[in-house]
């Protein structure tokens, strides 16, 4: 009410009745939305929209897509929102030869994984069957096709030697672990871990599995030291040294470095 000026009731009443019209009308439209949203949700959850359509799978190479489609346990026609991508996350990751895994949805119906798997680093021997041995020490024995260029490993079990060897393997630069084509284990009184590498240039190696990245980095500069026409024994198991094959057993012809 302004000073000096009073309205009477017949003024007030065309306002208190256009205030309470579109109160009125707000909570209609309100009520309507709401209503007409709830149609929308019965709708979609009864049509396809609301199912998993497509399942894409990326990143995999030694598991296959159906292997992996069936570790997550995800169907085809499932109800999208029955799905718990920690619960699938945790089911793949469950398999010995996946590193890393995510599970998101893209919509409106398509369900991506994507995985990183664990590396092939070597050939797993066993009954005269060749298995792919991974980086993290398991032996996938399966049928898939092997590495290209991988050492095979003989003589040894699936435990705890073979999964250090995994370890140290892994450590290894590309080159060099490339130029390995067999490594035989070969335990001592001593040494447990003691094993023998054939290289693909005609050297062999003797080491010891825990320090054997440590000292296998140093055998291009060791070869480059020698006479490619002499073959022999290199040393890694204390220091470094070169035994040729001619002279054996004899101190001759030994070439110590103190790596």
């Amino acid at each position: 009410m302004q000073r000096g000026k009073i309205l009477s009731l017949e003024d007030r009443v065309p306002k208190i009745k256009e205030y309470r019209r579109r109160k009125a009308n707000r909570r209609l439209i309100f009520l309507l939305s709401l209503f007409f949203l709830l149609i929308v949700l019965v709708v979609y959850f009864q049509s396809p929209l609301s199912h998993v359509k497509q399942i894409n799978i990326e990143g995999h190479q030694i598991m296959t897509t159906e292997e992996l489609e069936n570790a997550s346990g995800i169907k085809i026609g499932e109800n999208l929102w029955k799905i718990n991508k920690n619960e699938i996350t945790n089911k793949i990751l469950e398999q010995q030869a996946i590193k890393e895994a995510s599970v998101k949805l893209a919509f409106p119906n398509v369900i991506n994984i994507n995985v990183k798997e664990y590396s092939s680093i070597a050939l797993f021997v066993e009954e005269q069957h060749y298995y792919p041995l991974l980086e993290n020490g398991n032996v996938l024995v399966r049928e898939q096709p092997l590495p290209l260029n991988a050492p095979i490993v003989t003589g040894f079990k699936q435990d705890d030697v073979l999964e250090e060897l995994s370890k140290q393997l892994k450590q290894i630069p590309s080159d060099i672990l490339n130029s390995i084509s067999e490594i035989h284990y070969d335990p001592t009184k001593t040494d447990k871990y003691h094993i023998y590498l054939f290289m693909n240039d005609g050297y062999e190696v003797t080491a010891t599995i825990p320090t054997l990245s440590e000292k296998i980095i140093h055998y291009p500069a060791i070869i480059g030291q020698l006479d490619p026409d002499v073959k022999g024994v290199i040393d890694f198991e204390v220091g470094s040294y070169f035994k040729a094959y001619e002279t054996k057993g004899e101190d001759m012809n030994e070439k110590e470095d103190e790596r």
